[in-house]
C-alpha cells in the first residue's frame, strides 16, 4: 500500500480505499463538519491546499509508513461518506480505530459497516491481538458504535498535557470475535 488509492476493503455497500491528494475537497469539507470540529477537533484546514497535504503528511505518509491508516469510505456508487480505518498514534500503546462521516450519512448503519471491516482486516490480515479506541467524554454516540462493535470502556486517559481528557475502549481479539 502506498497511497494510491488502492482498495483494501468492500462491504455490502461500501468501498473502503486509500486517501489520496484528489480527496481534498471531500476531506476539506469533512474536516469542518461541525461534529468533526467538536469531537476531533480543528486541524487548521481551510483550503483544498490544505487538506491536500493533511492527506499525504497524515494518512498517506501512515500507509506508507506501516501499511495502514484512515481509509476514504464510499457507496458503491463512488459518493464520499467519510473516513475509517486504523491508526498508530504514538501516544496510544495500541492500533486505534477512527471514524468520521458526513452528516447525511450517519444513523444508516454505514460506520458500523466500515467499523466492522476495519476491524477484521486489523485482526485477520495485520494480525492485531488489540485494538482500541479513543472518544471525547461527551461524544456519546461514538461510545455507543465503539460498544456494539465489541468495544469495552477501560478507563479515562489523558493523551498528552495539553490535551482534554479521553474514553479509552479496547478490544481484544483472543476474548472476543468480531462477527460479519
Amino acid at each position: 500500500m502506498g497511497g494510491d488509492g488502492m482498495v483494501p476493503l468492500e462491504t455490502d455497500r461500501l468501498i473502503l480505499r486509500e486517501l489520496t491528494v484528489e480527496d481534498a475537497p471531500f476531506m476539506l469539507e469533512l474536516v469542518n463538519d461541525a461534529d468533526w470540529l467538536r469531537f476531533i477537533g480543528d486541524r487548521g484546514i481551510r483550503s483544498v491546499a490544505d487538506a491536500g497535504a493533511y492527506i499525504l503528511s497524515g494518512p498517506v505518509a501512515m500507509y506508507r509508513r506501516l501499511g495502514f491508516g484512515l481509509w476514504h469510505v464510499a457507496l458503491k456508487n463512488g459518493t464520499p461518506i467519510g473516513v475509517c480505518g486504523l491508526i498508530k498514534r504514538e501516544t496510544l500503546d495500541h492500533v486505534d480505530i477512527g471514524f468520521a462521516f458526513l452528516p447525511d450519512f450517519r444513523g444508516r448503519g454505514y460506520a458500523y459497516e466500515a467499523a466492522l471491516a476495519s476491524l477484521n482486516y486489523g485482526r485477520d490480515i495485520l494480525g492485531l491481538d488489540r485494538i482500541v479506541a479513543t472518544t471525547t467524554l461527551d461524544n456519546a454516540a461514538s461510545g455507543r458504535l465503539l460498544e456494539k462493535l465489541g468495544l469495552k470502556f477501560e478507563r479515562v486517559i489523558r493523551p498528552a498535557a495539553e490535551r482534554p481528557d479521553l474514553k479509552l475502549y479496547g478490544l481484544n481479539f483472543s476474548a472476543a470475535r468480531c462477527e460479519s
